[in-house]
């Protein structure tokens, strides 16, 4: 799948740019997903410290050096806000691109992850045409909900399951 990546490190929207994360970005990581607020809805995604999030960041890294796409540093104003992007995962026995958006509590409200996230979900239909779009969302995230219907995702609730911190509704862009 590496020769059909976005082929770039970086995603330009009016307001935001995304870019593919760099080591110097690691601090950042451990910031935002060690914020109980920002991982109030995932806390199997909270870090604890910053080896954990220079895991999380080779994690995220090998994504990006196997598939040629993976998550991105959004930044906003010349700082760095949050993440977003997709990687590949299996959902119901098919290849899925999981959509991903967290982003500093202080970043909420401003329409960032709804910006980024349509930046994202549009890159992808053009560069990787073949693999739905999924966004896993906790029933009580409205927030979260309302993020993945603007960027174009719709609920599909005959593919709901069971994730690490509970029942997930999932979204998506089309299902074969």
């Amino acid at each position: 799948m590496r020769d059909r990546g976005f082929g770039n490190d970086e995603l330009m929207t009016p307001r935001l740019s995304l870019r593919r994360p760099t080591p110097a970005d690691i601090d950042l990581i451990h910031a935002i997903h060690s914020d109980p607020r920002a991982c109030a809805h995932n806390p199997a995604d909270m870090l604890g410290t910053r080896a954990d999030a220079e895991d999380l960041y080779r994690r995220w890294d090998e994504h990006w050096q196997r598939y040629g796409f993976g998550y991105w540093v959004i930044y906003s104003g010349g700082s760095g806000v949050g993440f977003c992007g997709i990687k590949l995962m299996r959902l119901t026995n098919r290849d899925v691109l999981n959509l991903f958006y967290r982003l500093d509590s202080e970043a909420w409200g401003k329409g960032i992850a709804t910006e980024a996230a349509s930046a994202v979900v549009d890159s992808a239909a053009d560069q990787l045409p073949g693999y739905p779009v999924i966004a896993r969302v906790r029933p009580a995230n409205v927030a979260s909900q309302r993020v993945a219907v603007r960027a174009g995702l719709h609920r599909a609730e005959h593919l709901d399951t069971q994730g690490e911190d509970g029942l997930d509704w999932i979204y998506t862009t089309h299902w074969p």
